[in-house]
């Protein structure tokens, strides 16, 4: 694997490559997300969106433009932005996107673990065939969402907010450069700025 990593890197391999697979690649998705620093830097991009046209193929995620694994569920493409070098947070297993009618943002380098999910609307307590209006959920740049953890509508998250694995986020944490945990979650430390790398 080393030596096909370092073969394809070299430039004269490396250009046509890219620009094979954006053309195929392009049948499938939307070309806008097939860049960034999983297609740009790293091969791994290219081995989800093949992946992907398998799953495509067999049902799975078919309105999806981008690489997504078939065992997340997205209610609405439409309603969710996204940095580019987050396109790995729809690799991870078991994840829902609950954006039936309002948006979902999520920033540049951000980390969503198995499991998570992210709600912008609930059922009307009423009338459980319904909706109550949604809220946009943001999460910041170098955001990490810990395993079976739980975003609620109209929660938004500041960069760098790490949410332990677990927790159930009731509420803003606009300021972000903290841990937060727990249900409902609450700040349980706040990071050093000094320390942290790719600022």
């Amino acid at each position: 694997m080393f030596l096909i990593k370092k073969i394809l890197y070299w430039p004269f391999i490396n250009v046509p490559f890219k620009l094979i697979n954006r053309l195929i690649l392009s049948i499938f998705y939307n070309p806008q997300y097939l860049k960034g620093k999983y297609f740009d830097e790293k091969l791994m991009g290219w081995l989800w969106a093949w992946k992907g046209i398998i799953f495509k193929l067999l049902g799975f995620n078919t309105k999806v433009p981008w690489p997504m694994t078939p065992f997340s569920r997205m209610h609405n493409p439409k309603n969710l932005i996204f940095h580019p070098d987050s396109i790995n947070v729809f690799q991870s297993p078991g994840c829902y996107f609950n954006n039936h009618n309002a948006r979902i943002i999520i920033g540049k380098g951000v980390h969503i673990a198995p499991n998570v999910g992210i709600i912008t609307s609930n059922h009307d307590i009423y009338d459980l065939d319904k909706h109550v209006e949604g809220k946009d959920v943001k999460i910041g740049d170098y955001c990490w969402i810990g395993m079976n953890s739980v975003i609620l509508p109209g929660v938004e998250l500041g960069p760098r907010t790490i949410v332990g694995a677990g927790a159930v986020v009731t509420k803003s944490f606009p300021e972000g450069f903290c841990i937060i945990a727990g249900v409902p979650a609450r700040v349980i430390k706040r990071l050093d700025n000094n320390l942290i790398k790719n600022k």
